[in-house]
């Protein structure tokens, strides 16, 4: 794993620190993004920061400085080149701050990590879980370091021989993943959850729109036992067949997600950061 903190690279992850009073360890105050390397190469640097930015403002934060982030990512991919598939995260928080919700004066905290991960399995399953996304609140679609809610679903899923947890936001609309979104195909007819269902707007989740046409539409719930088809998006997923919804099996992956998944793979080839 390589880290760099601050300016500072390190290619030992116990030797790079921050310090105990750094509110993204304290409160969760801070924002990241997670990009997918493939060969050395990471996908997608703009639009991902591009989010970066705009959940660091939405969440009250200066702006990061687009140049220092650039260098960071430079500085760690150039010290890893031999990454086969891996994840790239970046994290920015407030930094150091009282021990409470005030934030500090200290200035912000900017830490870029890499590391190798397993390639995705082409489909996999999902379980529906009991709690739910709120589309009205205060950071909702933000990309925040506040996971706790994420972390308890996805062991609630993984539990019952999922590999991803399913909210429905108050109103009982389907709304997204832990970390990824979600796209049904209905009668031929590819639809994906609006972002006013509390969903995170995911790069991989808005080039499907674009490149595809998919539908943005509000979904009940209770319509995903209906759908004929069933995929996830996002960095590290890119597009993945659900085999298994709760109790329900179905044929994965299917006709209009295969194709999706193999557009995909071939655009996002050709285009490192489109």
């Amino acid at each position: 794993m390589i880290t760099w903190v601050n300016g500072v690279l390190q290619d030992d992850p116990a030797a790079a620190t921050i310090s105990p009073l750094d509110h993204g360890l304290t409160t969760g105050d801070g924002v990241f993004e997670t990009l997918k390397v493939v060969a050395g190469q990471p996908f997608a640097v703009t639009k991902h920061l591009e989010r970066l930015t705009r959940s660091a403002v939405g969440l009250g934060l200066p702006a990061p400085d687009e140049h220092d982030v650039r260098a960071g990512i430079a500085a760690v991919t150039k010290a890893d080149p031999e990454l086969a598939f891996g994840r790239l995260r970046i994290t920015y928080t407030g930094g150091v701050s009282p021990l409470s919700s005030d934030r500090g004066d200290a200035g912000t905290t900017l830490v870029i990590g890499s590391q190798p991960i397993e390639p995705p399995a082409p489909t996999s399953a999902i379980v529906t879980v009991p709690w739910v996304r709120n589309e009205r609140s205060a950071v909702a679609g933000l990309k925040t370091t506040s996971y706790a809610e994420n972390v308890r679903a996805l062991a609630y899923a993984k539990e019952r021989g999922g590999s991803e947890a399913i909210f429905a936001n108050t109103i009982g609309d389907l709304c997204e993943g832990t970390g990824s979104n979600i796209f049904c195909v209905f009668d031929g007819e590819l639809v994906t959850p609006t972002l006013e269902s509390g969903a995170l707007a995911g790069v991989t989740r808005g080039l499907v729109i674009a490149w595809f046409g998919a539908v943005e539409r509000d979904v009940p719930l209770a319509r995903l036992a209906e759908a004929d088809e069933v995929f996830l998006t996002s960095t590290t997923r890119d597009v993945q067949g659900i085999h298994k919804v709760d109790d329900r099996d179905l044929a994965a992956p299917g006709e209009v997600t295969a194709e999706v998944a193999r557009v995909f793979a071939e655009r996002s080839a050709e285009d490192v950061d489109p």
